[in-house]
């Protein structure tokens, strides 16, 4: 595995949009100038990737596949902890296309030796990869976001399968139908979140297990802007364009803002986060074997 932090992103000739399957989707917005509005993904693109590089990352990349604009949002397809990628499932028949050019994807990965094995969800379960189950190196466990998108059931097998703990946190609005869209855990033990898009109990357990001062709620608009849908690599947060007053609460957070123009892809619901899927994170039982 790479030393580097690793993430694979998809190039973004096919992104379009064209339907509607969140409530931020605008294909009419799109279809206005689709032509500006696909230079404006490439460029967008681009400099997403130029972000994670100059912050220390490497990016693989999937190819672009005609019918398929929403594959550019790589963290929907899998999750992958410890050399192990546990392949995704979309609820919605719009993204399901999108399932065997990922498996080919990792198939290409673990012949490289990017990852180590390929686990397929049993039948009946629908989940949607890193989306919906964010690992917090902090605390050594996942988030697991559920309802929208993602079945309960299916964070059984992401804790049989990788062995790790994960916490349920049941989504409570069609607006946040990813827990990416809504949650965020940082390199220094905070979490950025947007409280309503929680039900009552997923905000218990959250509030269970951060403590107060680690706890940094997103406004709406900051929410809506799509910042909590954020890459962060040590104090480095690779973000849309956010407002003056998440950049002044992450400033004060010794955290240095990458803000990059990811309007095209806002238009479909997506961001920083949804673009990029990290490859190399390993879990502490991981480090000490390693150690040994």
């Amino acid at each position: 595995m790479s030393q580097r932090p690793t993430f694979l992103m998809t190039e973004p000739a096919g992104f379009e949009v064209c339907y509607q399957i969140n409530p931020w989707m605008k294909p009419d917005a799109w279809r206005s100038d689709p032509a500006a509005c696909r230079a404006q993904a490439e460029a967008a693109s681009a400099a997403l990737k130029a972000a994670l590089i100059d912050a220390g990352g490497v990016v693989e990349t999937v190819e672009a596949a005609a019918g398929l604009p929403d594959l550019v949002f790589s963290a929907n397809a899998a999750v992958v902890l410890d050399g192990r990628a546990l392949l995704a499932r979309f609820r919605h028949p719009e993204r399901q296309g999108e399932e065997p050019v990922f498996r080919a994807a990792f198939e290409q990965l673990r012949r490289r030796g990017l990852v180590q094995e390929i686990v397929e969800l049993p039948d009946g379960l629908f989940h949607e990869g890193a989306g919906d189950c964010i690992w917090d190196a902090t605390r050594d466990h996942f988030w697991g976001g559920y309802g929208p998108r993602s079945s309960h059931a299916a964070l059984d097998v992401i804790r049989q399968t990788f062995g790790r703990d994960v916490v349920p946190l049941e989504l409570a609005s069609e607006r946040f139908y990813h827990l990416d869209t809504c949650f965020c855990p940082l390199s220094g033990g905070e979490v950025l979140y947007h409280p309503p898009a929680f039900t009552p109990a997923a905000l218990a357990r959250i509030r269970a297990r951060v403590s107060p001062s680690r706890r940094l709620e997103a406004t709406a608009a900051e929410a809506a802007a799509f910042c909590v849908n954020a890459v962060n690599l040590g104090r480095t947060v690779i973000m849309a364009r956010a407002p003056d007053s998440l950049r002044q609460t992450l400033g004060a957070r010794g955290y240095h803002l990458v803000e990059v123009d990811l309007d095209p892809f806002i238009l479909s619901g997506g961001a920083a986060y949804c673009m990029t899927l990290r490859l190399d994170r390993t879990s502490g039982a991981r480090a000490a074997l390693a150690a040994e």
